[in-house]
């Protein structure tokens, strides 16, 4: 009986250790495939690469509840979080098919084979999509499946499941499995680095933008008039700089376009189809603008609203040249990443400064707000209007084509809606009593506002000072100092706009066409 001992020892450790050394070998295989699909991609797809094709059609699949609530969790890092939970849940399928190939041979491949084949559903179907990009899922799963199965037979060796014979804690098999599982670590870690050397190396995009001189304006900007920004500590400024600058939309990485092969297209119900390119469109005669944009999914008192000063040639310019046909009522404009938005032909059309964009703060467009170029439109949520790195307008009806949003339970129009918000003092913070500055935002962009006013725990409503303002289609400041003895407030905010309408108390959510109610803060006076 004793000489069964030793022959059952390797068995018992089997079912332990050598099963979290099988998932290292999984995470490691499945790192270097990663790794070097990214590379693949970096090489022959900038576009599309398996990471942020799965990224996208994440982002395209989930609901507009788990969107909304994914951008009030995180804000503008939504995307870093999902990339993070991009790389744990392929982390945690590796392991798991390490763990599978070495109690099931072939299971664990399956499974790598399986992951491959959605990433490259993932990848053929991006609209950025290349026949070369397909390469890159295909080049990732074959190499995962072959480092995996490589690193699951010389762990057998070293470590053999119960019931295979092999050499047990023999030191060269050891070694050669940990020089194995060390050398593919490291090969993902240098393909890893490589790609991120090369998607910077191969940053055209960037490249042209640092040396690019934007045109002079042919239509000057309006002058900030005199009292337009007020002296209130923690207010919003009136121009949001670029850096601050509210960034939401559906491209889990910013498209590097390279701005001598940009095109844009106006095709569909027009007289005549038009492209231009970059260095025609810098050549037309540019309006500059101060021209407030905000997010559909902004909740009342939110961030996601900006004033920048907009450089680029009006819209209703290059649509004239195409002439479009009668019965036309929309345009579908269309993103490098294939997104859609469905914008009123008419506010393309009219005497608003709808702006083909190519420069904001007197600087060119950021690649992450749509560099080459992009649609400012006064009046529209972000989601029907502000189409960023823009390649084609297609002359359509709201009858014949759906934007991006529209399908997932969300309006095709967006007009902004007349909201307010409370800057300072910030919502549950303690003031000392005696005068109280009170001071925000109001908006109703293409509208303007005429008042704004006060109230504290559901009383008369009081007037604010109104700064003035720079045109109708941007924020406006506000200030009210009110003498408060300690006790608690709630304070309340509302604008009316220049119609007379003063914005609804009645609370909406952001879905399907943007949220109403009063900002409402709590606000501890000692």
């Amino acid at each position: 009986m004793s000489t069964l001992a030793p022959a059952n020892t390797p068995q018992r450790r089997a079912t332990g250790k050598p099963a979290l050394w099988a998932a290292a070998a999984g995470v490691a295989a499945g790192a270097a495939g990663i790794a070097a699909g990214e590379l693949t991609a970096g090489l022959l797809s900038p576009l599309v690469s398996p990471v942020t094709a799965l990224g996208g059609a994440v982002i395209d699949a989930i609901p507009p509840g788990v969107k909304d609530l994914a951008v009030q969790l995180f804000g503008t890092s939504d995307k870093i979080v999902l990339v993070a939970c991009i790389v744990v849940v392929a982390g945690l399928l590796a392991a798991l098919a390490g763990f599978l190939e070495r109690r099931r041979p072939g299971w664990g491949l399956a499974l790598a084979g399986l992951a491959g084949a959605a990433g490259l559903t993932a990848v053929v179907t991006r609209a950025q999509s290349s026949p070369q990009a397909a390469l890159a899922p295909i080049i990732a799963a074959v190499l995962t499946m072959m480092l995996l199965r490589m690193l699951v037979r010389r762990l057998a060796t070293w470590a053999p499941s119960e019931g295979t014979p092999g050499r047990g804690e023999a030191p060269l098999a050891r070694r050669s499995f940990l020089n194995a599982l060390a050398g593919t670590s490291l090969a993902a870690v240098v393909a890893g680095t490589v790609t991120t050397v090369l998607t910077r190396a191969t940053a055209v995009a960037s490249g042209f933008r640092s040396s690019m001189t934007l045109p002079e304006s042919v239509t000057p900007a309006q002058n900030i008039p005199p009292g337009a920004s007020l002296p209130v500590d923690g207010i919003s400024p009136l121009v949001t700089p670029n850096a601050d600058f509210y960034r939401i939309d559906t491209a889990l990485t910013v498209p590097a376009i390279d701005p001598p092969a940009w095109k844009l297209k106006v095709t569909g119900m027009v007289e005549r189809e038009v492209e231009i390119d970059f260095a025609t469109l810098l050549a037309k005669p540019m309006t500059e603008r101060h021209i407030t944009i905000a997010c559909v999914s902004n909740n009342v008192g939110g961030d996601l609203i900006g004033n920048a000063l907009w450089l680029g040639w009006p819209v209703r310019e290059l649509l004239a040249m195409a002439g479009p046909k009668a019965g036309a009522d929309m345009v579908l404009s269309t993103s490098n990443d294939g997104w859609t938005a469905s914008t009123p032909l008419e506010a393309l059309t009219d005497d608003r400064d709808a702006l083909l964009a190519v420069g904001m703060n007197s600087e060119p467009l950021p690649l992450e707000h749509g560099f080459p170029v992009r649609m400012i439109v006064p009046g529209l949520y972000g989601f029907v209007s502000a189409t960023k790195w823009l390649t084609e307008l297609k002359v359509t009806r709201f009858a014949d084509d759906t934007a991006y949003w529209t399908p997932r339970g969300w309006s095709d129009h967006g007009p902004i809606k007349t909201q307010s918000r409370i800057d300072v003092p910030r919502s549950g913070r303690s003031v000392q009593a005696g005068k109280v500055q009170f001071g925000g935002v109001a908006w109703a962009q293409h509208r303007g506002i005429t008042g704004v006013e006060l109230r504290l725990n559901r009383g008369p409503w009081q007037q604010a000072t109104l700064a003035s303002a720079i045109s109708t289609d941007t924020w406006y400041q506000w200030q009210l100092g009110i003498d408060l003895s300690p006790g608690d407030y709630e304070v309340q905010v509302r604008a009316t706009d220049s119609t007379g309408v003063p914005q609804t108390e009645d609370k909406a959510p952001v879905a399907p066409d943007g949220a109403t109610g009063y900002h409402t803060i709590n606000v501890k006076v000692g």
